[in-house]
Protein backbone atom coordinates (compact mmCIF):
# COMPACT_ATOMS: atom_id res chain seq x y z
CA UNK A 1 0.00 0.00 0.00
CA UNK A 2 1.24 3.50 -0.83
CA UNK A 3 2.73 5.43 2.06
CA UNK A 4 2.37 8.91 3.49
CA UNK A 5 6.07 8.85 4.30
CA UNK A 6 8.29 11.41 2.60
CA UNK A 7 11.70 10.23 3.73
CA UNK A 8 14.48 11.28 1.39
CA UNK A 9 12.39 13.97 -0.31
CA UNK A 10 12.61 17.74 -0.26
CA UNK A 11 9.85 20.34 -0.33
CA UNK A 12 9.44 24.07 -0.85
CA UNK A 13 6.55 25.76 0.97
CA UNK A 14 5.61 29.42 0.47
CA UNK A 15 3.93 31.53 3.12
CA UNK A 16 5.31 28.97 5.54
CA UNK A 17 5.78 30.85 8.82
CA UNK A 18 2.20 30.96 10.09
CA UNK A 19 -1.27 29.55 9.61
CA UNK A 20 -1.82 26.94 6.93
CA UNK A 21 1.67 27.29 5.47
CA UNK A 22 3.35 26.69 8.82
CA UNK A 23 1.15 23.65 9.47
CA UNK A 24 1.91 22.26 6.01
CA UNK A 25 5.65 22.70 6.42
CA UNK A 26 5.50 21.00 9.82
CA UNK A 27 3.43 18.10 8.47
CA UNK A 28 5.82 17.50 5.58
CA UNK A 29 8.81 17.63 7.92
CA UNK A 30 7.13 15.22 10.35
CA UNK A 31 6.58 12.83 7.43
CA UNK A 32 10.30 12.83 6.72
CA UNK A 33 10.75 15.55 4.10
CA UNK A 34 13.40 18.24 4.33
CA UNK A 35 11.71 21.58 3.97
CA UNK A 36 12.69 24.94 2.50
CA UNK A 37 10.37 27.64 3.82
CA UNK A 38 9.79 31.14 2.53
CA UNK A 39 7.79 34.17 3.67
CA UNK A 40 8.28 37.92 3.94
CA UNK A 41 9.25 38.12 7.63
CA UNK A 42 12.97 37.30 7.86
CA UNK A 43 12.90 36.59 11.59
CA UNK A 44 9.94 34.25 11.27
CA UNK A 45 11.59 32.45 8.36
CA UNK A 46 14.74 31.87 10.42
CA UNK A 47 12.74 30.57 13.40
CA UNK A 48 10.59 28.27 11.30
CA UNK A 49 13.53 26.85 9.37
CA UNK A 50 15.38 26.20 12.63
CA UNK A 51 12.37 24.56 14.29
CA UNK A 52 11.82 22.26 11.31
CA UNK A 53 15.52 21.52 10.80
CA UNK A 54 15.25 22.96 7.32
CA UNK A 55 16.34 26.06 5.43
CA UNK A 56 14.56 29.29 4.61
CA UNK A 57 14.67 32.42 2.53
CA UNK A 58 12.79 35.64 3.27
CA UNK A 59 11.25 37.49 0.39
CA UNK A 60 8.17 38.50 -1.53
CA UNK A 61 6.78 35.76 -3.77
CA UNK A 62 5.67 38.44 -6.22
CA UNK A 63 9.32 39.42 -6.80
CA UNK A 64 10.19 37.78 -10.14
CA UNK A 65 13.61 36.75 -8.81
CA UNK A 66 12.35 35.12 -5.61
CA UNK A 67 11.21 31.76 -7.05
CA UNK A 68 14.59 31.24 -8.69
CA UNK A 69 16.39 32.14 -5.47
CA UNK A 70 14.25 29.75 -3.42
CA UNK A 71 14.78 26.96 -5.93
CA UNK A 72 18.53 27.48 -5.90
CA UNK A 73 18.61 27.44 -2.10
CA UNK A 74 16.66 24.19 -1.90
CA UNK A 75 18.92 22.54 -4.43
CA UNK A 76 22.06 23.67 -2.62
CA UNK A 77 20.73 22.48 0.72
CA UNK A 78 19.01 19.24 -0.29
CA UNK A 79 20.18 18.39 -3.79
CA UNK A 80 16.60 17.95 -4.97
CA UNK A 81 13.06 19.38 -5.00
CA UNK A 82 10.27 16.80 -4.97
CA UNK A 83 7.34 18.81 -3.62
CA UNK A 84 6.18 22.39 -4.18
CA UNK A 85 3.39 23.86 -2.05
CA UNK A 86 2.13 27.26 -3.17
CA UNK A 87 0.43 28.66 -0.10
CA UNK A 88 1.38 32.36 0.05
CA UNK A 89 -1.56 34.62 -0.75
CA UNK A 90 -3.09 38.05 -0.33
CA UNK A 91 -6.76 38.93 0.21
CA UNK A 92 -6.30 42.54 -0.91
CA UNK A 93 -7.88 44.63 -2.35
CA UNK A 94 -10.85 44.08 -0.05
CA UNK A 95 -14.12 45.68 -1.01
CA UNK A 96 -16.44 46.06 -4.01
CA UNK A 97 -14.72 45.51 -7.34
CA UNK A 98 -16.08 48.82 -8.62
CA UNK A 99 -13.82 50.49 -6.04
CA UNK A 100 -10.80 48.24 -6.58
CA UNK A 101 -7.48 49.99 -7.15
CA UNK A 102 -5.94 48.66 -10.40
CA UNK A 103 -2.49 48.33 -8.86
CA UNK A 104 -3.83 46.37 -5.89
CA UNK A 105 -5.76 44.16 -8.31
CA UNK A 106 -2.58 43.42 -10.24
CA UNK A 107 -0.77 42.64 -6.99
CA UNK A 108 -3.44 40.10 -6.06
CA UNK A 109 -2.82 38.23 -9.29
CA UNK A 110 0.96 38.61 -8.98
CA UNK A 111 0.89 36.93 -5.57
CA UNK A 112 -1.96 34.45 -5.99
CA UNK A 113 -1.45 33.32 -9.60
CA UNK A 114 1.81 34.45 -11.18
CA UNK A 115 4.04 33.57 -8.21
CA UNK A 116 2.85 29.94 -8.07
CA UNK A 117 3.45 29.58 -11.79
CA UNK A 118 6.95 31.07 -11.55
CA UNK A 119 7.92 28.74 -8.72
CA UNK A 120 6.64 25.68 -10.55
CA UNK A 121 8.52 26.78 -13.67
CA UNK A 122 11.75 27.10 -11.71
CA UNK A 123 11.32 23.78 -9.92
CA UNK A 124 10.39 22.07 -13.20
CA UNK A 125 13.50 23.27 -14.98
CA UNK A 126 15.77 22.55 -12.03
CA UNK A 127 14.53 19.10 -11.01
CA UNK A 128 10.93 18.06 -11.61
CA UNK A 129 11.07 17.65 -15.40
CA UNK A 130 13.69 14.92 -15.10
CA UNK A 131 12.86 13.36 -11.75
CA UNK A 132 9.13 13.96 -11.23
CA UNK A 133 7.31 15.12 -8.11
CA UNK A 134 4.17 16.78 -6.81
CA UNK A 135 2.76 20.29 -6.68
CA UNK A 136 -0.05 21.36 -4.35
CA UNK A 137 -1.66 24.78 -4.65
CA UNK A 138 -3.72 26.23 -1.81
CA UNK A 139 -6.88 27.72 -3.30
CA UNK A 140 -10.13 28.48 -1.46
CA UNK A 141 -13.65 27.12 -1.14
CA UNK A 142 -14.75 30.67 -1.98
CA UNK A 143 -13.51 30.32 -5.56
CA UNK A 144 -16.67 28.34 -6.25
CA UNK A 145 -19.15 31.09 -5.45
CA UNK A 146 -19.60 34.85 -5.14
CA UNK A 147 -19.04 36.64 -1.83
CA UNK A 148 -19.18 40.27 -0.75
CA UNK A 149 -15.96 42.30 -0.75
CA UNK A 150 -13.66 39.42 -1.73
CA UNK A 151 -13.94 39.67 -5.50
CA UNK A 152 -10.23 40.13 -6.15
CA UNK A 153 -9.29 37.27 -3.84
CA UNK A 154 -11.93 34.91 -5.18
CA UNK A 155 -11.24 35.73 -8.82
CA UNK A 156 -7.48 35.28 -8.46
CA UNK A 157 -7.97 32.00 -6.59
CA UNK A 158 -10.35 30.80 -9.28
CA UNK A 159 -7.56 31.52 -11.75
CA UNK A 160 -5.18 29.50 -9.56
CA UNK A 161 -7.69 26.65 -9.58
CA UNK A 162 -7.69 26.62 -13.38
CA UNK A 163 -3.90 26.98 -13.44
CA UNK A 164 -3.76 23.83 -11.30
CA UNK A 165 -5.74 21.86 -13.87
CA UNK A 166 -3.77 23.31 -16.77
CA UNK A 167 -0.44 22.41 -15.19
CA UNK A 168 -1.71 18.94 -14.31
CA UNK A 169 -2.37 18.35 -17.98
CA UNK A 170 0.89 19.86 -19.20
CA UNK A 171 3.25 18.29 -16.66
CA UNK A 172 1.83 14.77 -16.61
CA UNK A 173 2.99 12.09 -16.24
CA UNK A 174 6.17 13.34 -14.54
CA UNK A 175 4.54 15.72 -12.06
CA UNK A 176 1.19 15.53 -10.31
CA UNK A 177 -0.47 18.91 -9.74
CA UNK A 178 -3.42 19.26 -7.37
CA UNK A 179 -5.01 21.82 -5.09
CA UNK A 180 -6.77 22.04 -1.76
CA UNK A 181 -9.60 24.50 -1.19
CA UNK A 182 -10.04 25.34 2.49
CA UNK A 183 -13.18 26.81 3.97
CA UNK A 184 -12.99 29.14 6.96
CA UNK A 185 -9.80 28.28 8.87
CA UNK A 186 -8.49 29.73 12.12
CA UNK A 187 -5.69 31.83 10.62
CA UNK A 188 -4.52 35.38 11.13
CA UNK A 189 -5.50 36.24 7.57
CA UNK A 190 -9.12 35.21 8.25
CA UNK A 191 -9.31 36.47 11.84
CA UNK A 192 -11.66 39.30 10.92
CA UNK A 193 -14.19 36.72 9.73
CA UNK A 194 -14.12 34.09 12.47
CA UNK A 195 -13.12 35.93 15.64
CA UNK A 196 -16.16 38.24 16.09
CA UNK A 197 -18.65 35.36 16.00
CA UNK A 198 -16.95 31.98 15.87
CA UNK A 199 -19.76 30.15 17.65
CA UNK A 200 -22.37 31.37 15.20
CA UNK A 201 -20.21 30.58 12.18
CA UNK A 202 -19.35 27.10 13.46
CA UNK A 203 -23.01 26.35 14.20
CA UNK A 204 -23.81 26.68 10.52
CA UNK A 205 -21.26 24.06 9.44
CA UNK A 206 -22.21 20.38 9.30
CA UNK A 207 -19.06 19.42 11.22
CA UNK A 208 -19.75 22.03 13.88
CA UNK A 209 -16.44 23.90 13.95
CA UNK A 210 -14.27 26.14 11.84
CA UNK A 211 -11.12 24.63 10.41
CA UNK A 212 -7.67 24.45 11.93
CA UNK A 213 -4.49 24.82 9.84
CA UNK A 214 -3.66 21.19 10.58
CA UNK A 215 -6.88 20.07 8.86
CA UNK A 216 -5.61 21.54 5.61
CA UNK A 217 -2.04 20.35 6.21
CA UNK A 218 -3.16 16.72 6.40
CA UNK A 219 -4.89 17.08 3.03
CA UNK A 220 -1.77 18.61 1.49
CA UNK A 221 0.35 15.80 2.94
CA UNK A 222 -1.88 13.21 1.32
CA UNK A 223 -1.75 14.89 -2.08
CA UNK A 224 2.04 15.25 -1.86
CA UNK A 225 2.57 11.62 -0.87
CA UNK A 226 2.58 8.37 -2.81
CA UNK A 227 -0.81 7.61 -1.29
CA UNK A 228 -2.22 9.96 -3.96
CA UNK A 229 -0.03 8.75 -6.81
CA UNK A 230 -3.01 8.31 -9.16
CA UNK A 231 -4.46 11.76 -8.43
CA UNK A 232 -3.74 14.81 -10.54
CA UNK A 233 -5.75 17.83 -11.63
CA UNK A 234 -7.96 17.43 -8.55
CA UNK A 235 -9.21 20.02 -6.08
CA UNK A 236 -9.81 18.71 -2.56
CA UNK A 237 -12.38 20.64 -0.52
CA UNK A 238 -11.41 20.93 3.14
CA UNK A 239 -14.29 23.05 4.37
CA UNK A 240 -16.13 21.34 7.21
CA UNK A 241 -19.05 20.73 4.86
CA UNK A 242 -19.54 24.36 3.84
CA UNK A 243 -21.08 23.40 0.50
CA UNK A 244 -23.48 20.81 1.91
CA UNK A 245 -25.05 22.67 4.83
CA UNK A 246 -28.60 22.35 3.53
CA UNK A 247 -29.98 21.47 6.97
CA UNK A 248 -28.73 24.70 8.54
CA UNK A 249 -27.72 27.67 6.41
CA UNK A 250 -27.13 30.13 9.24
CA UNK A 251 -23.38 29.75 8.92
CA UNK A 252 -23.46 30.81 5.28
CA UNK A 253 -25.35 33.94 6.22
CA UNK A 254 -23.01 34.65 9.11
CA UNK A 255 -19.82 34.33 7.04
CA UNK A 256 -21.21 36.54 4.31
CA UNK A 257 -22.34 39.11 6.83
CA UNK A 258 -18.84 39.18 8.32
CA UNK A 259 -17.38 39.77 4.88
CA UNK A 260 -19.93 42.46 4.18
CA UNK A 261 -19.45 44.40 7.41
CA UNK A 262 -15.88 43.69 8.57
CA UNK A 263 -12.58 44.62 6.97
CA UNK A 264 -9.29 42.74 7.44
Amino acid sequence: MASYGLEGRAAVVTGATRGIGRAVAAALAAAGARVCVTARDAGAVRRTARELDGVGLAGDVADPDHPREVTELALRAFGRIDIVVNNAATNQPYGPLMDADPEAWRTAFAVNVEAPLRLVQCAWRAWLAEHGGAVVNVCTEGAGHVGPNVGAYGTSKAALLHLTRQLAGELAPRVRVNSVSPGLVRTEMARFVWEPGEREVAAGLPLGRIGEPEDVARAVLWLASDAADWVTGADLLVDGGTRVRAANTSGAYTVHERLRTQAP
